[in-house]
């Protein structure tokens, strides 16, 4: 970009609600059914039918507003947004313009650090509102035909739009990625951006730097991943520097992104809300907030994931190499919570999930997605609380502990039943050890002189040929403290 211009980003994200029918009728939805076989007279408005409120969804919205720090309005209504596409049944979308349920907010951002080891800098992204709205249906082209799916048609949608405070495509994949994690912590919505449960709408314009006015913008509609809104808001940039180092005029306008090409396509010009002639809905009566509900859906708001980083980190003496990792996915940070209620060591329990238990999904999962998988598997919170136990005993040793692990991941079966079927209990045998470790010093006096000299890390040439004798069983304390007393007794 020329150092004559800065960005100035806003986003509208659209989140479908985890509700089992749609917004304004009793009609379900649920992705990848047959097409159109999730409908009803309502969701195709056929003469005569009536909307009738999902008050789930209500609470939904409600619920995630307060996981973003939003005041949430006494009264909400409902708007007519009037347009005609062929994916709208009504010609209009029933949306809340002038009363939405949420107002305000904010969401906590972390710019990525100087290395994957350190963190980055923190700031707040000041949200315009939430409001709720239904969703269009699925209109795709063929080589022949337009063919439209009724089905998503009427699913509740949050739409969440931030004010324009976003300045770079960075700052926006940092947003997006705290947003999706908070919004998964709350269990309003799945996100899967893939099957259109967040889709996001990027308004990009450049101003003169060190000025205030926002200049003209463009809006590239329904990006459906976070690497496309990257790449978009990026050609955006460079295009309207283009623009306007030609001295030409950025023209007000909707865009399609194409991922294919790597480009963004005029669709229209940008419409305002005039052209929209939206009025209140006359079948759908405001809807007064409970706040005492309110008050009992506060309370019972889950811990963020950043707060709950920052906990693990001061109450847990946890590294940040390790608390981004398990708090960037609820899963995966519920997973912890479980293991540590049942035994308490939260650092070799972290390590043990983070390294090993994200390796084994890497490698068993089909989608390469770990993530999303630790529900799928045999493993269970509680069998590594187990193993951790039995090595801090001192029953099996670390490097046992590794095969143990892959076993219980694959099995479904306990550690302690692993270790009792296989044999795999440490050795204490002190006699067996001690002839070991007579035999390993008599084969090895290189090492013992290194010892002797100062060079403590010598010690560890001797262990070798005593684990592979004992396939790992030896006792590591044992063996270190004999090994010791045997050297120094020599004169």
């Amino acid at each position: 970009m020329s150092n004559k211009y800065e960005a100035v980003i806003g986003l509208e994200i659209h989140v479908q609600l985890k509700t089992k029918t749609k917004m304004f009728s009793s009609a379900p939805y649920e992705y990848g059914a047959e097409a159109n076989s999730l409908t009803d007279p309502v969701v195709l408005a056929l003469p005569g039918t009536l909307p009738v409120l999902n008050y789930e969804a209500i609470e939904l919205c409600a619920k995630l507003g307060l996981m973003l720090g939003c005041e949430i309005a006494d009264i909400c209504k409902w708007d007519r947004k009037n347009y005609f596409y062929p994916d709208s049944p009504k010609n209009y979308q029933l949306t809340q313009n002038e009363e939405p349920l949420c107002i305000g907010g904010s969401v906590e951002i972390e710019m990525p650090g100087p290395s994957r080891n350190i963190e980055g800098k923190h700031r707040f992204v000041s949200l315009n509102r939430i409001h709720l709205e239904e969703d269009p249906g699925k209109l795709s082209h063929t080589a022949f035909d337009s063919l439209i799916d009724f089905n998503r048609a009427g699913v509740p949608l949050a739409e969440i739009v931030t004010e324009p405070n976003l300045y770079s495509s960075d700052e926006a994949v940092a947003f997006l990625n705290s947003l999706k994690n908070l919004i998964l912590y709350s269990g309003v919505s799945n996100c899967d951006m893939e099957k259109g449960q967040m889709r996001c709408d990027a308004n990009i314009s450049l101003r003169a730097k060190r000025t205030s006015e926002l200049g003209t913008r463009s809006e590239i509609k329904n990006l459906n991943s976070i690497s496309n809104v990257k790449a978009a808001i990026e050609y955006e940039i460079k295009r309207q520097t283009q623009i306007l180092n030609s001295n030409h005029l950025v023209a007000q306008e909707t865009r399609r992104w194409d991922a294919n090409k790597m480009q963004s396509f005029s669709l229209r010009s940008k419409e305002e809300a005039h052209d929209y002639r939206y009025f209140p809905d006359p079948d759908l009566m405001p809807v007064v907030i409970d706040r005492a509900r309110i008050k009992e859906l506060k309370k019972a708001l889950p811990e963020s994931p950043l707060d709950r980083q920052r906990r693990y980190q001061k109450d847990l003496d946890l590294p940040y190499t390790i608390t981004s990792v398990l708090c960037a996915n609820v899963n995966l940070s519920n997973f912890f919570e479980k293991a540590l209620a049942q035994y308490d060591s939260p650092k070799a329990i972290a390590n043990y999930i983070v390294n090993d238990l994200l390796r084994e999904l890497a490698s068993n999962s089909k989608t390469g997605d770990s993530s999303l998988s630790i529900e799928a598997t045999k493993m269970k919170a509680g069998f590594i609380s187990e193993l951790v136990e039995v090595v801090e005993l001192g029953i099996i040793s670390k490097q046992i502990a590794k095969e143990v692990f892959s076993e219980m991941f694959q099995s479904g079966k306990n550690p302690k039943l692993i270790i009792e079927e296989k044999g795999l209990s440490q050795s204490n045998d002190d006699t067996m050890i001690k002839a070991l470790c007579l035999e390993a010093i008599a084969n090895n006096p290189k090492a013992i002189t290194q010892y002797k000299d100062g060079n403590l890390k010598a010690i560890n040439a001797l262990k070798g040929p005593i684990m592979k004798a004992t396939k790992g069983k030896a006792n590591p304390l044992v063996l270190d403290t004999m090994l010791q007393d045997l050297i120094e007794s020599l004169d």
